[in-house]
């Protein structure tokens, strides 16, 4: 399997997980958060999946995504269009390095569902499970974008 399948394979997967349903026992809580922080793992996974696909005409040692989308990482261009992209506040990768942040501190990235009836809810919070699947759609739309330019190399 190459890179780019590889990439593909952990995107589809994460998705699977992310929509699977978490039943309606006294497990579904404990079910949901596990599908949830395994399809970000997969997530995890297919960033550093893309980053040895897009980078292999470098032949980089490293793919670690931390250490190659920091500011002093290496001076590729698509490393840079993702630092970049990262930086954007409303990004994919900047919202994934920050669950992925949480994913790997003590207190993991999902969260049970509270229902308190006394507790005023706040509109527009999508849960984990579809902020996945948004920012797997759209780093999906970005990593078709990417791989075109990095095939120009």
């Amino acid at each position: 399997m190459n890179a780019r399948s590889r990439t593909n394979q952990l995107l589809y997967q994460a998705e699977l997980l992310v929509t699977l349903p978490a039943g309606s026992d006294e497990h579904a809580s404990a079910r949901q958060m596990a599908l949830e922080e395994s399809a970000l793992a997969l997530f995890e996974l297919a960033l550093e999946s893309l980053l040895r696909e897009v980078t292999e005409h470098a032949r980089l040692s490293e793919h670690r995504w931390t250490v190659l989308l920091a500011q002093d990482g290496p001076a590729l261009a698509e490393l840079q269009r993702l630092r970049d992209l990262k930086a954007q506040p409303e990004s994919w990768l900047n919202w994934l390095e920050g669950q992925l942040e949480r994913l790997h501190s003590d207190e993991g990235a999902a969260r049970r569902e509270t229902h308190n009836p006394a507790m005023i809810a706040v509109g527009n919070q999508a849960g984990l499970r579809q902020q996945l699947l948004d920012n797997l759609q759209a780093a999906k739309r970005e990593i078709g974008a990417l791989r075109e330019t990095s095939l120009e190399w």
